[in-house]
């Protein structure tokens, strides 16, 4: 199993032809001062499977903060179905919505994904202080 798609965007959706729509992918924000709260923000990933990972699955998503620390704790699980040799491998695609999220300090954030005793790696996040930073960014609402 590994992570083939990990972002962090203002919007997202499936659409009904198994295709997905995203809107608005950032990496770096820009806050007044910490700590700092984002009103809404999604992370959308997708983990594709091995052959034999099908049944529910959990799962857990950690923000891990620039000192090591969890900001933001998301628990859940997923069925993965079983899939012939001539198939494509399983699939889970997650769009999460994050609301309120808050961010002590400035650095570097990483949403690491746990599941069946591995950690994958998902987005990261850079926050910055207003006036610190050298390139746009999206502020936090």
């Amino acid at each position: 199993m590994h992570v083939q798609l990990a972002i962090v965007c203002e919007a997202a959706e499936m659409r009904p032809d198994g295709k997905m729509d995203v809107r608005g992918v950032f990496n770096d924000l820009v806050a007044p001062g910490f700590p700092a709260k984002q009103e809404e923000m999604v992370l959308v990933t997708t983990i594709e499977w091995g052959r034999g990972d099908e049944g529910r699955n959990r799962f857990r998503v950690d923000l891990v903060g620039p000192d090591g620390g969890t900001a933001l704790t998301v628990d859940g699980h997923t069925e993965v179905g079983r899939r012939q040799p001539d198939r494509p491998p399983p699939r889970t695609r997650l769009i999460l919505p994050l609301r309120e999220v808050i961010f002590p300090r400035p650095g570097q954030y990483t949403f690491q994904i746990k599941v069946k005793g591995k950690r994958l790696r998902g987005p990261s996040l850079f926050l910055m202080e207003q006036g610190s930073e050298s390139s746009p960014a999206h502020e936090p609402s």
